[in-house]
Order: structure tokens, then C-alpha cells, then sequence
């Protein structure tokens, strides 16, 4: 027994021998080690997807804007109001509604931000109850407690860089600040200015599902304004998909689950999120609706959770009881049109 303790105590010195000779083999260039040598958690992707926990719920809003960006303008105009917050996707999206006033009027306008988990980064797309259509989406992410998130954009009809940045993050208070660039990014001019302070004592806006007359529909008369109220509130859905689509396919799958509509500007927008699953796997979407009150027609909207990735719009209105929607999509490599029908309402 005193021979084997021997031996093994020897093949374990030779072990670490032999594992201090191919360490000095295998010592990497001056250049590696330092790299090497930083945090392993350094270079690690971190996971984003709740970085905007902390705005959900209801604030008070402190915006300046720049009266005529990109111009040499100096002249700011300053509007008070409130934005509310409501989570979507257990906090993986939100949606902002903003409504504001001052001595250059009133805006109503919505964000709505999805996390992409293949990028690790955000999506924010911006709409006005003016206009009902959304912007050209921002991508970027936060890093130590700041958000920059940049995207491209046309103003007067030249292509420009917008940049948002939040900031200055606390429980109660944050700052939002948009800047454009005519030079591919050389240089920035601010034009949006935000401040929020958050109010204390009242209910997140996700738990409100009734919608009201909205003043601006009211004003014209315009019924097709508040087509989908008949769908605020909370469903038992089934859904039938067809396997394969313009493949001949017979094989329909068929799905179950529920779904919430929220309305938004007091109805002529809304976001539905909705779960469903079946044999072949688990969907949790979202739809969102704006009304045009120029075209008085809606863009609906939609999203996949898997992917955090805003769908271009499909475009239609409601007659005689039905709602008509198109879009032209791609499909395996081929443009097809898309057409959307709400009947039996």
C-alpha cells in the first residue's frame, strides 16, 4: 500500500509537470493576454428585455421642442401634459401614450417598443393621432443606465439620422431628448426635449379596458373613428391555420387561447395581445391599430414575440359591417397580396 501512495503521489507530480510545460507552450501573444484578461462577462451579451420596467405606470410630461429643426432655429416652444405607460408581453414591450398641450397646440402621439431576444436590443415606433401611422422604427439599447437608440427618417424631404436618448433614470423622474442629423451623424442638432416626473397614487393604465368618446371623433362626426370598439376587452379565441400556405395543403391547425384589446386615444387606436397554442407550438402575438383620420381608413399592425418585430401594416376600413384589410407581403421568395375580413361582429 506504501508503494502505490508512492506511485501516485508521483503521476500527480508529473500531471502538474506536464500541465505547467503546456501552459508555457501554449502562453498566448502579448496582444491576447490582454484581451484575454479582461471580465468574462465583458464581452457576454446581456438580456435587455425588462430595461423599461422602470417607466411603467403614469407621469407628468415637460416637453421643448425645436419650432423648426434642421433651419438654424432658436425658437423653442414648451408644452405640459402626462404619459402613461402599460407593460405588454410581461414586460418584454410597452406602449406609451403621450398627450400634451401648449401655446402651439396639442399633441397625442403613442411608442410602442418591442424587445428583439436575437438582436438583445429595442424597437421603438412612433405615431401621432394626426397622422395614424407609424414612423420608421429606432433600434438600439441601453448601457449603464442610458438608452440610445438611432434610426433613419425623412424631414422636408431629405433622408435624415434621428438619435432618442433617455437618461438620468431614477424611480421618479427620467429625460427623453431627440436629435437629428443631416451629415450621416457628423453632427446633431437637439430638437425634442422631455422631462417626466412620475405621478404618485394613481392606477397603471393597462387595467383600463373601456373606451371613451374621444374628443377629435367627436368633433367630426367621424364614426369609422371607433370601428373596433366592439372588440375592447377580454376573449376566449380559437384560430384554424392553414399548414402550408398556396402549397394546395388541406391540413388546417387548429389553436386556443385568450386575448386582451386595450383601447388607446380613447379608441381610435388599440393593442391586442393575445396567447394561443396547439400540437404545433405556442403563438403569443400582439395587433396594433391606428385610425387615419385623413384617409379615415386603420393600419393594423402586428407582432411575434419570438422575433420582437413589427410587421408592415395592413390597410383597410369597415362597410356595411365589415372590416376589409390588405397589405402586399412576401411569401417564399414571392410578392402576394394579403387581404384580412372582420364579419359576424
Amino acid at each position: 500500500m506504501k508503494a502505490l501512495k508512492q506511485i501516485r503521489i508521483c503521476l500527480i507530480a508529473a500531471c502538474f509537470a506536464l500541465a505547467l510545460a503546456l501552459a508555457a507552450f501554449l502562453q498566448p501573444h502579448p496582444a491576447m493576454a490582454q484581451q484575454s484578461s479582461r471580465p468574462a462577462n465583458a464581452t457576454a451579451e446581456r438580456d435587455g428585455q425588462h430595461d423599461f420596467d422602470f417607466e411603467i405606470g403614469r407621469w407628468k410630461t415637460h416637453v421643448s421642442r425645436l419650432e423648426n429643426p434642421l433651419s438654424g432655429s432658436k425658437t423653442w416652444v414648451d408644452y405640459d401634459g402626462t404619459s402613461a405607460v402599460r407593460p405588454l408581453w410581461n414586460g418584454h414591450a410597452n406602449l406609451v401614450e403621450l398627450e400634451v398641450d401648449g401655446p402651439a397646440g396639442h399633441i397625442e402621439g403613442l411608442s410602442l417598443r418591442l424587445y428583439q431576444p436575437q438582436s438583445r436590443q429595442w424597437s421603438i415606433h412612433y405615431a401621432s393621432s394626426k397622422a395614424g401611422m407609424l414612423d420608421p422604427p429606432l433600434s438600439g439599447e441601453f448601457r449603464q443606465g442610458r438608452g440610445e437608440f438611432v434610426g433613419e427618417d425623412s424631414w422636408k424631404g431629405k433622408r435624415i439620422l434621428v438619435r432618442f436618448v433617455i437618461s438620468d433614470i431614477t424611480l421618479d423622474s427620467c429625460r427623453f431628448e431627440q436629435a437629428f442629423s443631416a451629415d450621416a451623424g457628423k453632427t446633431w442638432e437637439v430638437n425634442w426635449i422631455a422631462t417626466d416626473t412620475r405621478v404618485s397614487g394613481e392606477a397603471t393604465p393597462e387595467n383600463s379596458e373601456a373606451p371613451k368618446a374621444g374628443h377629435e371623433a367627436a368633433a367630426t362626426g367621424d364614426e369609422n373613428a371607433h370601428g373596433f370598439d366592439f372588440e375592447i376587452g377580454s376573449w376566449n379565441i380559437h384560430l384554424s391555420r392553414l399548414k402550408d400556405r398556396l402549397a394546395g395543403s388541406k391540413t388546417w391547425v387548429a389553436f386556443d387561447g385568450t386575448s386582451v384589446t386595450q383601447p388607446v386615444w380613447n379608441g381610435r387606436a388599440d393593442v391586442e395581445q393575445f396567447e394561443t397554442d396547439s400540437s404545433d407550438g405556442h403563438i403569443e402575438g400582439m395587433t396594433l391599430r391606428l385610425y387615419n383620420p385623413q384617409s379615415r381608413q386603420w393600419r393594423i399592425y402586428w407582432a411575434n414575440s419570438a422575433d420582437g418585430i413589427l410587421d408592415q401594416p395592413m390597410i383597410g376600413e369597415f362597410k356595411n359591417g365589415v372590416g376589409e384589410f390588405y397589405d402586399q407581403e412576401m411569401w417564399k421568395g414571392r410578392a402576394v397580396f394579403v387581404r384580412f375580413l372582420w364579419t359576424k361582429m
